[in-house]
C-alpha cells in the first residue's frame, strides 16, 4: 500500500458536499476538526459551551459551503469562524470590567513577554494542525503515529498502517517538506 495514495483534494470535497454527498462531508469534518477542537481548547471551552462552538461552526460551514471561492482557504476559514465563535461564547457568560493592569499588577508576576510568548507558541500549533490537516490522509496517519506519546516503533507503524517498515522513513520526510512548505507554517519559519 503506497501511504501517498491519492486523496481527494478540499475543493473536490466541498463540491461534492454541496451536491449532497455525506462521505465528502464527513472527510471535511474528520480531516477539520483537529484544528476546531485545538482552537477550542485555546479558549479553555468546556462542555455546553465547547459542544455549542463545535456545533455553531460546521453548521455555518453548511449554511456557506456553496459561497466559499476557494475551498483550500477552507482552514482558515475554519480558524477564524471558531475564534469569533469562542469569543462569543465567553462573552455571552460573563461580563467584563475594565481594569487597568498597571494598577493590580501581572498576573503570576508574568509581564508582556509572557503574553507574547504564550500568543507565538499557540499560531505555531494551528499553523502546524493546517498543515497537517492539508497533508494527504495517509501521511497524515503516519506523522499522527509518529508523534505517538509513547513513542511506536517502525514495526508496529508498519503494521497499523499496512505498510512496509521501508516507506515509513521516505513517507515522513515527503510529509515534513509538505509541511514545512506551507503558507502558515512558512511564514512562521521566516519571521
Amino acid at each position: 500500500m503506497d501511504l501517498d495514495g491519492a486523496e481527494r483534494p478540499v475543493s473536490e470535497l466541498v463540491a461534492a458536499a454541496l451536491n449532497g454527498d455525506h462521505p465528502s462531508w464527513n472527510r471535511l469534518v474528520d480531516r477539520y476538526t483537529p484544528l476546531l477542537l485545538s482552537v477550542v481548547r485555546r479558549y479553555r471551552l468546556q462542555g455546553d459551551d465547547a459542544e455549542d462552538v463545535v456545533q455553531t461552526v460546521w453548521l455555518r460551514l453548511v449554511e456557506k459551503l456553496g459561497s466559499i471561492r476557494e475551498p483550500e482557504a477552507l482552514p482558515g476559514w475554519i480558524l477564524t469562524t471558531t475564534r469569533n465563535e469562542c469569543l462569543h461564547v465567553i462573552k455571552s457568560r460573563t461580563s467584563a470590567s475594565p481594569t487597568d493592569l498597571e494598577d493590580r499588577g501581572w498576573p503570576d508576576g508574568a509581564g508582556p513577554a509572557a503574553v507574547d510568548s504564550d500568543l507565538l507558541v499557540a499560531e505555531r500549533h494551528e499553523a502546524l494542525l493546517m498543515a497537517l490537516a492539508a497533508l494527504p490522509e495517509r501521511q497524515r496517519a503516519l506523522v499522527l503515529l509518529l508523534i505517538e506519546d509513547p513513542p511506536l516503533s517502525y514495526e508496529e507503524i508498519g503494521t497499523r498502517l499496512g505498510v512496509p517498515v521501508g516507506s515509513i522513513g521516505p513517507t515522513r520526510a515527503r510529509a515534513m517538506v509538505k509541511i514545512r512548505a506551507y503558507g502558515a507554517v512558512q511564514a512562521l519559519l521566516n519571521a
